[in-house]
Parts: C-alpha cells; sequence; structure tokens
C-alpha cells in the first residue's frame, strides 16, 4: 500500500508555567492511503495533538511529517494555510457552521476559498449533499432549523468540498445523539468505501469499531494497534469483540 502520512521522530511540547509538557514523543508512524485509521487513548494522551500535527493545524516542535511526500513540518504558517485547502478536510466535534448563512452557502463558501468556479462548486456540492443523503428541502435552510446528526452532514460535506486528500475527523459524534451518531458514521463508511483516506480521532468503542485500523496512544505514543480491515461492515459482532479484548490490554 501507498502511505498518506509518514512520521519521523515527531514531537510536540508545549510550554505551560514555565515548565515543558512533552504531548507527542518521538513518533514514527505511518498511515496508509485510502484506509480508515481511528485513533484513541484516554484523555491526556496526545490524539488531538496528533491529529493537529499530522494535518498542518500545528507545528511540530521537532520531527518530520510528510504528506504525499511533502514535508510539512517545514512549511510556514502561510504555506500551511494553503496547503490544508488543497489537501486536507476536517470534521469537528464542534460543527461551527455559519448561524446566518444557509446549508448551501456554508458548503459554497469553503469551496470558493480555492476556486472561481462558482457553478462547478454548486454541481460539486450538490452532488455531495445528495450522497449524504440531504435533500433539496434542506439546502436553504439555516443551521438552527436541522438537527445535530444533520448539521455535522453539512459539516462533512464542507470538508469534502475541495476533494481532499485525507478527512481528519476529532470526535464527529462526540455531541451527538446515538440515532445521529450512526447516521453520520453510516456516512464516513460510504466516503471510505468510495476511497477516501480518513483519520479519525473518538474515546467511543462502538464508533471505533467502524474503522479498520485501530491506534491507541498512551502519553504521546503509539502503545497498540490493532487490524479490523478482515471483518467486513456485517460483521459488526466480531469487531466490537476484537476491539474489545484490544482495549482491555491497553488498560
Amino acid at each position: 500500500m501507498i502511505s498518506i502520512i509518514k512520521t519521523n521522530k515527531l514531537c510536540k511540547s508545549f510550554s505551560i508555567g514555565g515548565k515543558q509538557l512533552h504531548v507527542i514523543k518521538n513518533l514514527d508512524l505511518e498511515i496508509e492511503k485510502g484506509a480508515f485509521t481511528v485513533v484513541m487513548g484516554s484523555s491526556g494522551s496526545g490524539k488531538t495533538t496528533l491529529l493537529y500535527s499530522i494535518s498542518g493545524m500545528d507545528t511540530p516542535s521537532l520531527g518530520e511529517v510528510w504528506f504525499n511526500g511533502e514535508n510539512i513540518a517545514k512549511l510556514s504558517n502561510d504555506e500551511l494555510a494553503v496547503f490544508r485547502r488543497k489537501n486536507c478536510g476536517f470534521v469537528f466535534q464542534q460543527i461551527h457552521l455559519m448561524d446566518n448563512m444557509s446549508v448551501m452557502d456554508n458548503v459554497l463558501a469553503c469551496g470558493l476559498l480555492l476556486t472561481n468556479d462558482k457553478k462547478a462548486i454548486e454541481v460539486r456540492a450538490a452532488g455531495l449533499l445528495a450522497q449524504v443523503k440531504l435533500g433539496e428541502d434542506l439546502w436553504h435552510k439555516f443551521p438552527s432549523q436541522l438537527s445535530g446528526g444533520e448539521a455535522q452532514r453539512v459539516g462533512i460535506v464542507r470538508a469534502l468540498i475541495n476533494d481532499p486528500a485525507l478527512l481528519f475527523a476529532d470526535e464527529p459524534t462526540g455531541a451527538l445523539d446515538s440515532a445521529s451518531s450512526s447516521a453520520v458514521m453510516d456516512v464516513m463508511n460510504e466516503l471510505h468505501e468510495r476511497g477516501q483516506s480518513i483519520v479519525m480521532v473518538t474515546h467511543e468503542p462502538k464508533i471505533a469499531a467502524r474503522g479498520d485500523r485501530i491506534i491507541y496512544l498512551r502519553d504521546g505514543a503509539v502503545v497498540g494497534e490493532l487490524g479490523l480491515a478482515q471483518y467486513s461492515g456485517d460483521e459488526k459482532t466480531q469487531r466490537m469483540e476484537k476491539l474489545q479484548m484490544f482495549l482491555d490490554r491497553m488498560g
């Protein structure tokens, strides 16, 4: 398989009260193109910091991050902003849709950051909204008129509008009820089946079981991995059993 992400001795530290807090420590990691990779770990283990470091949302303190063959750790802040727009999509727990803009306009606003071809963006937006099962009756509604699950699906479309090489998701179901969470994860799995590379952070085993590779972090280092790709999406019981055994070993 071809790697989309490689890290070499990745470190990330923060200065707090005059002391250095080492969140990511000499981490070597490889993520394959087309994979659905899930990052787990207890609170404070470095999950979100890792996601931000490998996506160009934050700059590593030391080490390298190779994204499709380019060392993004060497890019300036302005260069990183351009890189993210062209290569990355982001889905967060807090969806951050613009309240005074319709569903369609929220999506178009992101697409037009990369191109002035509004017609092409409108066509792509319509196709993506239909793909995540958001009908035309919702396109001109405002975020306050949507359910949590509908709003998060808009967030996913917004993240996909520029056809990113990699979709990053940070606790995408953390603020949703179980039915909405399942609907959002169905969309994620459909995207993965179409070839979308995904890296997702979650603490929920039921959500993590949707991925095909689990990475477990502790104190900024990878302490365990589990492969689930050999189980089809219909083999949910087997996936959950394997994942639960793995999490029990991780403590």
